[in-house]
This record gives C-alpha cells, structure tokens and sequence, in this order.
C-alpha cells in the first residue's frame, strides 16, 4: 500500500469519521486499484482506471469504486501529493423510487405477529420502531437502554459518528415497553436482544422483516421518509430526520412526491378522464 493511500484512510477514518464499513469499502476498492495497477494510485490516468475496471457491468458497483479513486484524488491535490485533480465520470444510473409499504399494509402484517411469549413482542416492537424512527438498522440496533429519552430518540451511531435526536410515535413507545417489561434479559445494554439475551445481528434483523413483509429493514426507512413527503413534510425536515448529510441524497423522495401528484390528478380531474 502506498503512504499516499495510507494518508488518505487515516484522513477518512479520524477526520472525516466515517462508518467502518465504508472505511473497509474504500480500502478494499482503492487496495484492489493500486494492486492492479502496480504503482500508486497518484501515477494512475483515468484511461488505465477504466482498462482495468472495464470488466464490471453492474454500474452501481462501477460507480463506488469511481467514486472511493475520485475522492482518494481529491484528497492527494488538496494536500499537494499530485498536481492533478482530475476526476472520472461516473456511469449514469437510471434513478428507481425506494421500495415503500404503506401504513395499510404494515398493519395488516403486524397483526400476523403472535405477541404471546416476548419474542414475538421482540418482532412487533422492532417493525413498528423502524417504521416509526426510520433509523437505519445499523443504528436501531446500536440502540441502548438510555437512548430512549421519553419521547424522544438519541441517535448516536451515524454515520460519521453524527447525533441527531428523533421524536416516536407513543405506539411504538408502547411496544417497546411491553417487550422489554416481557423478556427475561433485563438490565442489559442494548434494547434489541435475541433469544439468548445477546445484542440482535443484522442477519436477524432482516429476517425478522422479511418473515413478516417480505422485505429488508431498510424498506421500512423508505417507507417511513414515503409517509413523510406525501404527509407534505418539508424536505429539509425529512433530511434531518434520516440524518443525511446532503440534501441531494433525499431528493429521491421527491420523486414520490411527483408520482403521487400525477396519480392523483389522473384520478380526480375531469379532463384526465377523458
């Protein structure tokens, strides 16, 4: 590994604070290049990037690793190790809408839930919390006894370490109560457990919501930020609440907004049904 590429994860790791799975994903994308191309990555023209790089057909993943070798440019010329700063384009993805349920259909799924033993009030509270606080589920399940401030959620693992507080509904307050009052682990420092009293893993948590809607932890988020926009909430409002860093990463649910305009004037205006 390069010292320049050495600089730049410790620059994003104790400057920028990033999340370590993002850390890892730029390492490993950046490691990969530099192995590829046998020199530093500061040696390397845009023209060998896209000869080696040139094999993937999943844009998305093009795109990643474009992105972690401009960032990784950027930071070499803000800090004068090349004279360059040149960047690569990235690959235009078309732009999907977030997969969302509605309330309606949460609902009806939660009443599938057996809330008769605690871990069955364990899958109910988690369902409604995330479709309540939006949180990502790396961050719901980070959650500890203390971070429950009355009404209101702390949210402190982030990314980039960011805190931010979330405001939740009484209902989901409720059924957190009653699933922490039921389990036999008690005192213990996360509020998500599994059977044996553990803090609760990703892997669980995804099958908990694909058990009951068929669908990942992160849809209920979408799902969450969906309600909000078409409630009429305010875009910078929504932003904070996710906790994203750039208003351009919310946008997207501006496209649900549109959509939903359309839909609604295709089916009330008179010259609509014509």
């Amino acid at each position: 590994m390069s010292k320049e590429l050495e600089a730049f994860l410790e620059y994003i790791i104790v400057i920028k604070a990033l999340s370590p799975r993002t850390i890892e994903a730029y390492r490993l994308d950046l490691s990969a290049l530099e192995d590829a191309a046998q020199k530093s990555l500061t040696e390397i023209d845009s023209n060998l990037i896209f000869h080696i790089l040139g094999s993937i057909s999943n844009k998305r993943t093009l795109n990643r690793k474009l992105s972690a070798f401009n960032s990784f440019l950027d930071f070499c010329h803000r800090n004068r190790f090349d004279s360059q700063a040149s960047k690569c384009s990235l690959s235009k993805i078309p732009k999907n809408l977030p997969k969302f349920l509605s309330f309606e259909t949460i609902q009806s799924s939660l009443e599938l839930i057996d809330r008769s033993d605690w871990i069955g009030l364990r899958d109910y509270a988690l369902v409604l919390f995330l479709y309540a606080s939006g949180l990502r589920i790396s961050e719901c399940l980070a959650l500890q006894e203390g971070d429950v401030e009355g009404e209101w959620l702390r949210v402190r693992q982030g990314k980039g370490e960011k805190e931010r507080y979330v405001p939740l509904a009484q209902e989901a307050l409720n059924a957190l109560r009653a699933y922490r009052d039921a389990s036999p682990y008690q005192n213990r420092p996360h509020l998500w457990l599994n059977y044996r009293g553990e803090a609760l893993s990703r892997v669980s948590a995804f099958k908990i919501t694909q058990k009951y809607l068929g669908v990942s932890p992160h849809a209920l988020r979408h799902s969450y930020a969906t309600a909000l926009i078409l409630g009429g909430a305010d875009l910078r409002v929504v932003q904070e609440l996710l906790g994203h860093a750039s208003l351009l990463t919310t946008q997207i649910y501006t496209h649900v907004q549109k959509q939903n305009l359309q839909e609604t004037v295709l089916k009330h205006h008179p010259m609509a049904k014509r």
